[in-house]
């Protein structure tokens, strides 16, 4: 089963596996045990959030599976009800309480909320910059921001973000942030990389995968690593974690990558909110 994840190094000397495994909207009772599957199938990056609610489920399969603390790269990121430079202080301790780590390799701001707090996101991201200093946070960054997000953290900011985790699928290419991203040393996360599923049916991608002998996940996940793209779909089903996982032993060539890339609906292919008007905080 195993396969060499390719690292992709990030701009503060760090680097992060291509391939991870997502936890979002996995119940917590369920959470251990897709984890544990996933690090003995060879995953060694975790992407979960305070808004999941499987922190402390994430960190217990990390500690059972047997392995060190520095194999695993876990990732989470700010609930959106704690923007505010003190109460993203709590949280971010909450974080490491339920883990039960005395760091995470990369937290993020999990939303701008630009009609929020304010519109500030800038003073929270100053609090990030302490996690990183202290060395409780190894990395830092950003998720769902858009470009003039982006740009105001340069303007405003010491600390670029180390990524930009945002939707991105042959559906919604999100180009614009992702050539932000590329000119300025920002490598993307692609959350939602199979569209929810929706792209597994589609003509263009059945028709590639029967060229190639893959499933359709898989060719969908491929395109994502040939494009740069940082991946971690999420699954609770022990072949659906392993097939995931088996992306590196195959590629694709030019036309077939043309023809998915030419998938792209624009705006209208979006499959979650618009970070620019998404101003969901938890009850």
């Amino acid at each position: 089963m195993a396969h060499a994840i390719p690292d992709i190094a990030l701009n503060d000397s760090n680097a992060i596996p291509q391939l991870g495994f997502g936890v979002f909207q996995i119940d917590p009772k369920d959470t251990v045990a897709a984890v544990r599957k996933a690090l003995e199938v060879g995953y060694r990056h975790v992407d979960t959030a305070e808004m999941y609610g499987n922190e402390a489920e994430v960190g217990q399969a990390v500690r059972e599976s047997g392995l060190g603390r520095d194999e695993v790269f876990v990732t989470s990121k700010l609930n959106n009800g704690f923007h505010r430079p003190d109460d993203a202080r709590e949280a971010f301790e909450s974080t490491l309480a339920a883990l039960k780590m005395d760091h995470v390799d990369l937290f993020l701001i999990h939303w701008p909320l630009p009609t929020r707090y304010d519109g500030d996101f800038v003073s929270t991201w100053k609090v990030l910059e302490g996690f990183q200093r202290d060395g409780r946070a190894r990395s830092i960054g950003v998720s769902n921001f858009q470009v003039p997000h982006l740009e105001r953290l340069a303007a405003e900011a010491e600390v670029p973000p180390a990524v930009n985790q945002v939707e991105v699928h042959p559906y919604f290419g999100n180009e614009e942030v992702r050539a932000y991203g590329a000119a300025h040393g920002i490598p993307t996360e692609a959350w939602s990389p199979i569209a929810q599923g929706k792209v597994l049916t589609d003509p263009t991608v059945v028709d590639i995968a029967e060229q190639v002998g893959r499933t359709p996940a898989q060719v969908v996940l491929r395109w994502h690593v040939q494009r740069g793209d940082i991946v971690f779909p999420k699954s609770t089903t022990p072949q659906r974690i392993e097939e995931n996982f088996r992306i590196f032993d195959f590629e694709l060539d030019d036309a077939a990558m043309e023809r998915i890339t030419g998938l792209d609906r624009g705006a209208a292919g979006r499959q979650g909110p618009n970070p620019d008007t998404f101003d969901y905080l938890p009850a």
